[in-house]
């Protein structure tokens, strides 16, 4: 099958209001379509299911396009990185800006109270699109970002989402997992030499301790490595990788459950940030810091294995309009004009996208 054969089966399975998923792992070449057959919407029942999982930050949502009710395409695409100009974007709404700031200043100031340690808050933003292509968007995407989870996902009952998330959930195969914990963000400039703050230092901690005490309490082996600075388009983060082998008794259902929502996403305590962020954010995350990707599948081999990652730099595409969705670690260090600055850094990631398709 070649690459417009491809793409305009997916275009036709669209075209056709039928649900599918089309994605590309980091660093592959390998471009994956799963179409499913109807239109009904499946939902995980218990973990053991097979197929691909889109589930929203509260897990209310866990959607399934099951591997047995799918035709499952693919290709291997070389991928050519690219990279294009950025615009200055800083002020683009002072109302907005505004609210950020308040909500982030009111985060601080439940850190000071000792409500909690660290919590995530985030942001929508709308942004306008015309004659909307999904498939050239997504090239765009595979291109800008081939590091990241690339993912074009599509349920009529649920909505159109694309995204490049650079951050892993969770890999499983039989009882060996791998994740990481990623945290701390910076944008590319000319330097070559990363420097970060004990601000951004303390953030990664956080979520590493975090990750590795829930991990020890599943796992028999936990091992981790020293923190590194990653790129992801026009950003860089910290990240630290995890790996292990798991108890026998564990499940996978336990191991997700274990790890998400994690403190990169939510914060820490994560009961107390998530009631903080669900009271003062003000608007639904819905599958903006969920999870998604293959659950149990065989889709890309013979073994059968979990490939789950954290959905953050997406947008929610709904007629001629894109909902952009951002967030920020805050800790006691955070000051609100630099958080609001590094969420705007974090929409150029999709923005970047529609930009390049809207030139053209």
């Amino acid at each position: 099958m070649n690459t417009n054969i491809f793409f305009s089966k997916i275009k036709h399975h669209h075209n056709q209001n039928l649900p599918f998923v089309l994605y590309l792992k980091p660093n592959s070449s390998n471009l994956i379509g799963i179409l499913q057959q109807n239109d009904i919407l499946y939902k995980v029942s218990d973990y053991s299911d097979k197929g691909f999982v889109f589930a929203s930050f509260d897990e209310k949502q866990l959607i399934l396009i099951p591997e047995n009710e799918s035709e499952i395409i693919s290709i291997d695409k070389e991928i050519t990185a690219f990279e294009s100009i950025e615009a200055d974007d800083l002020n683009l709404n002072h109302e907005a800006k505004k609210q950020y700031q308040d909500l982030v200043s009111k985060g601080i100031e439940a850190i000071k109270n000792d409500e909690f340690k660290k919590v995530v808050l985030s942001r929508s933003e709308t942004v306008e699109v015309t004659e909307f292509d999904f498939v050239a968007t997504f090239q765009h995407l595979v291109q800008l970002y081939p590091t990241t989870f690339c993912y074009c996902f599509f349920h009529p009952k649920i909505g159109f989402w694309m995204g490049a998330t650079p951050e892993q959930l969770l890999k499983a195969n039989g009882n060996i997992f791998e994740t990481t914990a990623l945290a701390g963000t910076q944008k590319v400039n000319s330097e070559t030499e990363i420097r970060w703050e004990q601000k951004e230092k303390e953030e990664q901690q956080y979520v590493t301790d975090f990750i590795i005490k829930r991990l020890r309490e599943v796992a028999n082996s936990v091992m981790v490595t020293e923190p590194y600075s990653i790129k992801a388009g026009s950003i860089w983060h910290i990240k630290t990788d995890i790996s292990g082998v798991l108890n026998k008794k564990s499940t996978l259902e336990e191991v997700i459950d274990t790890l998400h929502p994690t403190p990169a996403v939510c914060g820490l305590p994560k009961k107390k940030a998530k009631a903080f962020i669900l009271e003062n954010e003000n608007y639904d995350r819905t599958f903006y810091t969920g999870f998604l990707g293959e659950l149990n599948s065989s889709f890309a081999g013979n073994d059968i294995s979990s490939d789950l990652f954290v959905n953050l730099r997406s947008m929610q595409i709904q007629k001629n309009k894109a909902v952009l969705y951002m967030g920020c670690g805050i800790t006691k260090e955070s000051i609100p004009e630099k958080e609001w600055e590094e969420s705007v850094n974090k929409s150029m990631t999709m923005k970047r996208v529609l930009r390049i398709k809207n030139k053209e």
